[in-house]
């Protein structure tokens, strides 16, 4: 993966209005939030103009972004208590083209409040109404969701186009995604019809361990085509990112992580362009 990816073909038509799509697993530590960094800025590299929404009260996002603490009064809580718009909340980072709508401190207690207010599995996808027209300024929407199946997450789902799940190349990762795959069914049977899982990445791949080719090919038999091509390996310097406020792609771009989320993005719109080729 020493260079990056060839852009998808040009001739392939371009959504419409943005795509919105959850990156989700109720399973904490499998490259959620650094899949959403990276791909972000991946997206953003290409040309495309990418949101992402941090709906993790860990704020693990912002961070990676550089966004301090102190620096997010305005976020993903007060959007979903209709305090303020996306587009108000919205804030460019120093990534050209992309854009973030941090996590606040009070979103913590949003699980709790949001049970008694009206339309509370729906609060994210009315706040996105107002972005997500054929007028948008994004042309993609990246919900990070929290390592859980509660309330913010079923917000994300219910807001969503698609999801997008990272799995971690470990044991007992097929057997916990089962819940995950219930509760897409369970969202989409009663909340949001249209939704569908846009594709499974595996992530962590450690090529030396036996076991990450075996859990890849399983969820190879088990999902078949939904599973991405491109692997994110175990890398030392996506881990190192972080802490630096940058995504793997600044800190270091030859990194073979960095690479790998180079050919994710690649990955992603030639399905994505496909689809809506094969919808028109």
């Amino acid at each position: 993966m020493s260079s990056p990816a060839p852009d998808p073909d040009p001739t392939l038509p371009r959504p419409r209005a943005p795509r919105v799509l959850a990156l989700a697993n109720q399973k904490g530590g499998v490259g959620k939030t650094t899949t959403a960094i990276n791909l972000g800025t991946a997206l953003a590299a290409t040309g495309e103009r990418v949101l992402l929404i941090d709906l993790d009260s860990q704020g693990n996002a912002s961070t990676g972004l550089g966004i301090d603490r102190a620096d997010r009064a305005v976020g993903t809580y007060r959007v979903l208590l209709g305090e303020t718009s996306p587009a108000n909340a919205a804030r460019q980072t120093y990534i050209p083209k992309l854009f973030i709508i941090p996590a606040d401190g009070d979103l913590a207690g949003a699980e709790i409040e949001l049970v008694g207010l009206d339309r509370r599995e729906y609060r994210l996808r009315d706040a996105l109404a107002s972005v997500r027209d054929t007028d948008s300024p994004f042309s993609y929407i990246l919900i990070d969701c929290p390592p859980s199946l509660g309330l913010l997450t079923l917000n994300g789902l219910v807001a969503a186009d698609a999801v997008l799940v990272p799995l971690q190349c470990e044991f007992y990762a097929l057997e916990g995604i089962s819940s995950l795959m219930r509760t897409i069914d369970m969202v989409r049977r009663a909340l949001n019809p249209t939704l569908e899982l846009q594709g499974i990445v595996l992530t962590m791949f450690d090529r030396r361990n036996n076991l990450s080719e075996l859990v890849a090919a399983d969820a190879r038999g088990f999902f078949g085509a939904k599973v991405y091509d491109t692997v994110i390996p175990r890398n030392i310097r996506i881990s190192e990112a972080p802490s630096h406020g940058k995504p793997v792609l600044l800190y270091d771009f030859r990194s073979p992580g960095a690479q790998a989320y180079i050919h994710l993005a690649g990955e992603l719109l030639r399905r994505e362009r496909g689809t809506v080729e094969a919808q028109s």
